[in-house]
């Protein structure tokens, strides 16, 4: 979360706002109050969009901090319910900039971005302006030193009076990134004060997962238990590889590749029925066990934004009989919670048995479709009508 990545960042020398992490609304008013200056009330979650969605609001006083934290509290933000929100210093912004180091998996390097139009949607900036975000590769070995910094900071044209400040902040940024055992630290927006001092007004840390046994205490003091009420924090209690997205139609698989490759098929046959699109990425893995099943499909069906679901399954290791019958199970074990239409497609091993297993369940709910292009086209009508 972002107070988490400023507590990392200020640890490795990165300038960062003081302010105060609390849970309820009496206590963002004494955090304001210890503050004694404006304040900004941040809900803390790990996705983006938090200001579009009301999450982020400016508090003159310490009373309207209370109101404005006790607005936040318990707002649902792209399936992440806010349980915490960060009490900061607020600051007059006269300029804001870009930075960050990232694992760039496709060059199997690193990655420097830096850009002097921060505060904006970076990946938009991106495609619509690519000549305002400097991509500089970085040497795993060499790493970035002062002379690399300010290659960084020349390319992304952050103004000369700033660039001594803008290179100590990158180099101390890398440290964290290499320190910490990070894949991604951001910062966005690097603010300028208009008395020309900058600051990390926001940041977004990834950490190693691989790493976590050389940073127990790390890992430990930012695991975030209440996560279990939101939607990923309930699939990684059940060992679910699962991503929220902005879509209608849910979807499950078994394996990664073919996951991905059902996103596509539904973004593109949700074109044609009003534009609905994937409401997640949902791989249960080699196993369809009836368990395994309700599980995926009970962290689905609780996603408010999804009208249907669509189950694409290739039988391998796990016969297509399987998993008909842990289909079949898993809608006996959520019973009235099973309230959403399910297209199910399957192939490979026994795909006939398991076929003829849906059938003979003939379940309310459940459309048997043969082709991937097929079921994800009555999905997204099914979404679309709902």
């Amino acid at each position: 979360m972002e107070y988490q990545a400023k507590e990392l960042f200020a640890a490795h020398g990165v300038p960062v706002l003081p302010g105060e992490t609390v849970a309820d609304a009496d206590a963002a008013r004494a955090a304001a109050e210890r503050i004694g200056k404006q304040v900004v009330v941040k809900a803390q979650v790990k996705t983006g969009g938090r200001g579009k969605a009301g999450g982020v609001k400016l508090a003159a006083t310490p009373a309207e901090a209370r109101e404005k934290a006790e607005a936040i509290l318990g707002l649902d933000i792209k399936g992440h319910v806010v349980h915490k929100v960060l009490v900061t210093e607020a600051s007059d912004i006269a300029a804001e900039y870009y930075v960050s180091f990232l694992l760039d998996r496709a060059n199997r390097s690193y990655l420097a971005m830096a850009s002097a139009e921060g505060g904006m949607d970076i990946e938009q900036l991106a495609v619509e302006r690519p000549d305002a975000l400097a991509k500089v590769p970085v040497d795993a070995v060499k790493g970035v030193d002062e002379a690399k910094a300010r290659e960084i900071v020349e390319q992304a044209k952050i103004p000369a009076d700033v660039a001594d400040q803008a290179v100590q902040i990158l180099v101390s940024l890398w440290k964290t990134f290499v320190e910490e055992e990070a894949t991604l630290v951001e910062v966005n927006p690097l603010a300028r004060t208009p008395e020309g001092k900058l600051y990390a007004l926001d940041g977004k840390v990834t950490l190693d997962g691989n790493a976590e046994f050389r940073h127990e205490e790390v890992f430990t003091r930012y695991a975030d238990p209440v996560s279990e009420d939101d939607l990923e924090g309930r699939a990684k209690a059940k060992d679910l590889n699962y991503v929220k997205l902005d879509g209608q139609v849910g979807i499950i698989g078994n394996g990664a590749g073919l996951v991905m490759s059902t996103l596509d098929v539904v973004a593109y046959a949700g074109e044609k029925h009003g534009g609905v699109k994937p409401a997640n990425f949902l791989d249960i893995g080699g196993g369809a066990s009836a368990e395994v099943m309700a599980n995926g499909l009970d962290i689905i069906l609780n996603d408010p934004d999804v009208r249907s679901v669509f189950v694409n399954v290739f039988g391998g290791i796990t016969a297509c009989d399987a998993v008909a019958n842990g289909i079949v199970q898993a809608l006996q074990i959520l019973g009235d919670e099973a309230n959403k239409p399910l297209v199910v497609r399957l192939d490979g091993n026994n795909v006939e048995e398991g076929r003829r297993i849906l059938e003979e369940a003939n379940h309310p709910l459940v459309t048997l479709v043969d082709t991937m292009d097929g079921a994800a086209d009555k999905a997204a009508e099914l979404a679309n009508g709902a």
